[in-house]
């Protein structure tokens, strides 16, 4: 039953990947995406045999949803909290500087 179950969700995620619905957990701006890391849970044992084990993770992007008004509307951007604070970007949230069309395109992971 499980089996059944993620194989029909593995089933309907390639379907939306394979038609463009599903949007990348990578931001839109700056490019940045999930980092490989460790988990290590420390253990207070002395020998070698029990040393800390490390499981594989992902550290994933703090991305937020920043709308922005333009002249020709209103545009939705999924952007790293980390570039909220730049000066480039807070140029164009202010109007300075129009919104550069690399912008504008919607990130994939290219499958």
């Amino acid at each position: 039953m499980v089996a059944a179950s993620v194989a029909l969700r593995y089933h309907l995620l390639s379907r939306k990947l394979a038609q463009g619905i599903v949007m990348a957990n990578i931001c839109q701006v700056t490019g940045k995406k999930a980092n490989n890391a460790k988990h290590i849970r420390h253990r207070h044992s002395g020998a070698w045999k029990f040393r800390a084990p490390k499981k594989n993770r992902t550290q994933l992007v703090n991305l937020k949803t920043v709308k922005l008004k333009t002249e020709h509307g209103v545009v939705t951007l999924r952007v790293a909290a980390s570039v909220l604070k730049s000066p480039e970007f807070n140029m164009v949230v202010c109007g300075l500087k129009p919104v550069p069309k690399a912008w504008l395109i919607k990130p994939s992971y290219g499958i």
